[in-house]
């Protein structure tokens, strides 16, 4: 069977992570993507722990890049080079979709502005995500992806009441725009297949986020919520037994409320808080009381118990926990790869299930690791010209 998307074809200039964890999905799903870089100027992604040793020094050792760029290849050309941009226009011509996250205004610089873009080849998908997009009065914001979350307004819900705004430990715009930059190529995708028009996808991370967050705001009057929820009580994170070990617990319905009070063994509780509103009232003397009571339980036992019980809840678990959990090994979620320098590598795989048109993952292209292939047989370059360019710095 083939995977979904085999015959798409993309020149991905996109590097770090709101580009790349798209094109990576494509990528798994058959599409053939060339991922355009430069030894002048490293994919920050390749320089982004943690490394295989820890060897921060080779450009393939990081894990992170790994997993953010399965099944490409790689080709190294030197954009500041009007050499290396004749050479990736050859890319351009053979491609389906271009791809690229660089801040605005870059693309157009070097020559390869969506104008351009349609000289070489008139149905051209042109896939763009920046921090506030091309259009409107914020196409010149520069940033990152904590910029998209304190302009959206996440950092300044996110913590506790009465506290400093809050950044996650990881760039959440680099990990919510990829998921409509995908979406937005497929569409571009399919609208050329019917009409034979290319377009420019432009994709805000502000948007993005704006757009997962927006609706919780006419919920927070008073403050951040914290682990609080408008509707749900109890509902938070809950001590276990042993160092640093937590359950998160949600009771939607009275019934469920119940239910937990009886697996806590401590059932005149659910009968001194019946309802939401009683739940809501004395939270925090509820969550001291259920805090007590689970620290005498481990946090998977007491996730089966529960669960069992008809209780939503689920163990907190860390990185570590997450990459070896059984069940995530048996769904196919982590898929064994052989990397060149990481060795026998597990990596995340398509969170989803196509029956007919199963993804086929790959590892991860080492820098420069197809230039041979793709300037020969899809740039129509020659030995020599390869060469030549090599020397002169253009393919670097």
């Amino acid at each position: 069977m083939m995977p979904a998307l085999d015959g798409l074809k993309i020149a991905d200039f996109s590097w770090v992570g709101a580009g790349p964890r798209s094109t990576k999905d494509l990528a798994d799903n058959g599409a053939t993507v060339i991922k355009i870089e430069s030894r002048k100027r490293l994919d920050l992604g390749r320089m982004s722990p943690p490394f295989a040793k820890g060897d921060r020094k080779n450009p393939d050792a990081s894990a992170f890049f790994a997993q953010t760029n399965t099944s490409k290849k790689s080709v190294t050309i030197n954009l500041g080079d009007p050499k290396g941009v004749e050479v990736a226009k050859k890319l351009v011509a053979w491609a389906d979709v271009v791809v690229e996250n660089f801040g605005p205004g870059f693309m157009d610089r070097i020559g390869l502005g969506y104008e351009e873009l349609q000289r070489i080849k008139p149905d051209i998908i042109l896939a763009s995500v920046s921090v506030a997009g091309r259009t409107g009065p914020l196409a010149g914001f520069r940033g990152y992806g904590n910029s998209a979350a304190a302009f959206s307004g996440s950092a300044d819900m996110t913590g506790w009441s009465g506290t400093a705004p809050h950044m996650t430990p990881f760039a959440y715009g680099d990990v919510v725009a990829p998921m409509f930059l995908t979406i937005a190529i497929l569409s571009a995708v399919e609208n050329k297949m019917r009409t034979g028009r290319g377009c420019h996808v432009d994709v805000s991370q502000i948007e993005a986020m704006a757009l997962c967050t927006g609706d919780l705001f006419a919920e927070m009057p008073d403050g951040k919520p914290a682990n609080t929820d408008p509707v749900m009580a109890p509902h938070g994170v809950y001590p276990c037994e042993g160092e640093d070990a937590w359950i998160a617990i949600a009771c939607e319905t009275d019934a469920m409320w119940q239910a937990l009070c009886e697996a806590l063994d401590k059932p005149e509780l659910a009968a001194k808080y019946p309802t939401v509103e009683a739940r809501r009232d004395a939270a925090e003397v509820i969550n001291r009381e259920i805090s007590v009571l689970t620290c005498a339980w481990e946090k998977n036992e007491l996730d089966q118990a529960l669960v069992d019980a008809g209780v939503a809840a689920a163990p907190v678990i860390d990185g570590k926990e997450l990459f070896e959990h059984p069940d995530l090994r048996a769904a196919g979620h982590f898929v064994a790869v052989d990397h060149p320098v990481l060795g026998k590598a597990m990596m995340p795989a398509p969170p989803y299930k196509l029956a007919t048109t199963p993804h086929q993952l790959s590892a991860s292209p080492c820098l420069g690791a197809d230039n041979d292939e793709v300037f020969l047989t899809i740039a129509g370059l020659s030995d020599e010209d390869i060469a030549q360019l090599t020397d002169e710095g253009a393919l670097s």
